[in-house]
C-alpha cells in the first residue's frame, strides 16, 4: 500500500482528497503547512507527496527544495488556476507533475497512479521494453535502470523518476530525434495529458543537474520545433 502525503492549508481539500485516496486503497497522511510536513518527512518519507504551493510557515516551493536535497520521490504540485509561473517554476525545481485547482479528484488519482507505476518500473526493472532493463553506456554517461542510478564522468547524478525516463529514452538511441509527443508517451500514461511546456521544463531541469557535475555538458540537443536528441560524446 503506497503512502501518499497531502500538504495543503485548505482543510476541505485535505479531507475530501484523503477520503478519495483511501477509498482507492492508499494510505494517506495530511498536513496543513509545509513545515509540519517537513518535520514528519524528516522522520519518515512517504512514497509520494502532493503539495499545494501557497501555504503558511513554509510554502510548497520551499518544501520541494528541501526534499530534493535528499530524495527523488515523486512530487505533484497543486497550482492555482491561472498561474503558469508557478507551474513552470515547480517543474524546474524538480516536481514530477502538476494539477491545476480546481481539479477533478479522478484526474489527481490517475496522475498519482501514473507516477507510482513509473517509479515501480524503474525500481523493479519491469518496463515495457526489455532493452530498457539493460545498462546504458554512452560516452561519459552510465545509466543502470535496475538501480535507478546515473553517473556522468564517474560522478553520480540524482534524477527524479520523470528525468530518468526522459534521459533513458534519449540515450537509448543517440543521434535520433525524439519529438515532444514521443517523450510524453515515455514519461506519462496515455490517459494523462501534459503540454509541451511540461516536457521542456523537465529537460531544462535535467540539463541543470548534469551541468552541476560537468558545466560543459551538452549531450542533449534541442531541435527547435521538432524535439530533442542525445549526442554521444
Amino acid at each position: 500500500m503506497a503512502r501518499i502525503a497531502l500538504v495543503d492549508d485548505d482543510r476541505n481539500i485535505l479531507t475530501s482528497v484523503a477520503m478519495t485516496l483511501e477509498a482507492e486503497g492508499f494510505e494517506v497522511e495530511t498536513y496543513n503547512d509545509g513545515q509540519s510536513a517537513l518535520d514528519a518527512f524528516n522522520r519518515r518519507l512517504p512514497d509520494m507527496a502532493v503539495l499545494d504551493i501557497k501555504m503558511p510557515r513554509m510554502d510548497g516551493m520551499d518544501l520541494l527544495q528541501r526534499l530534493r536535497q535528499k530524495t527523488t520521490m515523486p512530487v505533484i504540485f497543486l497550482t492555482s488556476k491561472d498561474d503558469e509561473i508557478d507551474e513552470v517554476l515547480g517543474l524546474r525545481m524538480g516536481a514530477d507533475d502538476y494539477v491545476k485547482k480546481p481539479f477533478s479528484q479522478r484526474l489527481l488519482v490517475e496522475r498519482i497512479r501514473s507516477l507510482l507505476r513509473r517509479q515501480d518500473a524503474i525500481v523493479t526493472g519491469e518496463v515495457a521494453v526489455t532493452e530498457e532493463t539493460k545498462l546504458i553506456e554512452r560516452g561519459h554517461l552510465r545509466m543502470d535502470p535496475l538501480r535507478h542510478a546515473v553517473a556522468w564522468k564517474g560522478k553520480d547524478v540524482s534524477l527524479t523518476v520523470t528525468e530518468f525516463m526522459l534521459l533513458q529514452a534519449l540515450a537509448q538511441r543517440p543521434g535520433f530525434v525524439k519529438s515532444r509527443d514521443q517523450l510524453m508517451d515515455v514519461a506519462y500514461d496515455d490517459q494523462v495529458y501534459v503540454d509541451d511546456r511540461t516536457i521542456d521544463s523537465h529537460i531544462k531541469r535535467l540539463r541543470k543537474k548534469m551541468r552541476s557535475v560537468d558545466e560543459e555538458f551538452s549531450a542533449i540537443e534541442t531541435l527547435y520545433g521538432i524535439g530533442y536528441r542525445y549526442n554521444e560524446e
